[in-house]
């Protein structure tokens, strides 16, 4: 019963079918989210974060990171291991993964670390310059004139 309906904000907004898809999967994932590899996201900035991902027994070239239309993919598949092992306890998971973060508008990947078995991905929102807020300065009393524009009717007679 987790359902929602989203038609009333379609039929009533323009330009929010993101956000709707972003509260729709995240709803309908949640469920089936898998655990592994565990993970923290982490603010360390106003507009920075670092999401670090545990993943011990994978070499840096295992690893891929990837932006796609506002998602970042994290992936990592083992290589098979070239000689035969007997295990008594086998307690470090080296199982292929893929995991999806859906990234807000205006954020980007600034860097990617493999170090003692974590991958440290760095993110900074840049704001664009068009989206901040800006001073207008207020002149004094100068009479400010309209152009006119040659051809209109108030000069036609």
């Amino acid at each position: 019963m987790r359902t929602l309906d989203f038609a009333p904000l379609y039929r009533a907004t323009v330009g929010f079918d993101r956000i709707a898809d972003l509260m729709d999967r995240v709803l309908t994932n949640d469920v089936a989210q898998p655990t592994y590899p565990p993970y923290n996201i982490e603010k360390t900035a106003e507009d920075a974060y670092r999401i670090s991902i545990a993943v011990a027994g994978f070499a840096p070239e295992e690893l891929g990171v990837e932006v796609k239309d506002g998602t970042l993919l994290v992936t990592a598949r083992k290589a098979p291991e070239t000689t035969e092992k007997t295990y008594l306890h086998r307690g470090i998971a080296t199982r292929a993964f893929e995991r999806r973060f859906a990234l807000a508008d205006h954020v980007r990947v600034s860097g990617a670390v493999h170090e003692h078995g974590m991958l440290h991905i760095d993110l900074v929102r840049e704001t664009p310059e068009a989206l901040k807020p800006r001073r207008i300065e207020i002149s004094g009393s100068a009479r400010v004139s309209a152009p006119v524009l040659e051809g209109t009717a108030a000069t036609a007679s």
